[in-house]
């Protein structure tokens, strides 16, 4: 459940990357090599984690990752509010991920299920 729930935040926050990408370059006049590495470069190191957080490893890149969102915003003002929001969400996809993985181990090792009498089948 846990890299479900960071995947889909590292994939929702490449698509705000890719978006940030213009308004780099427009707003905050930043040249167009530089924009583009920094923008799309972030898009595709978000969706690279997304595909790799089988790996233990690739969680403590997602956590950069939300470090370096929040850093945009030294060029876009903007992003340290998003920025913010997206490491709230990466944060609660981490810690309830986790917890929600534990408590499922603890229910299968147990068998006993919310909501289900000892003796119940467990849930298909």
């Amino acid at each position: 459940m846990q890299r479900r729930l960071c995947a889909a935040i590292l994939t929702f926050e490449a698509v705000s990357f890719g978006l940030v990408t213009p308004v780099l370059i427009a707003v905050a006049e930043v040249a167009v090599a530089p924009a583009l590495l920094i923008g799309l470069g972030l898009a595709l190191g978000c969706l690279l984690v997304a595909g790799l957080l089988r790996h233990r490893w690739a969680y403590a890149v997602g956590w950069a990752l939300q470090v370096a969102a929040i850093a945009v915003g030294l060029l876009v003002p903007a992003m340290v509010l998003l920025g913010g929001v997206f490491l709230a969400l990466w944060a609660t996809a981490y810690l309830m991920g986790e917890r929600i993985e534990r408590e499922r181990a603890e229910w299968e090792r147990t068998g006993q299920y919310p909501g289900r009498t000892v003796g119940d089948a467990p849930p298909t």
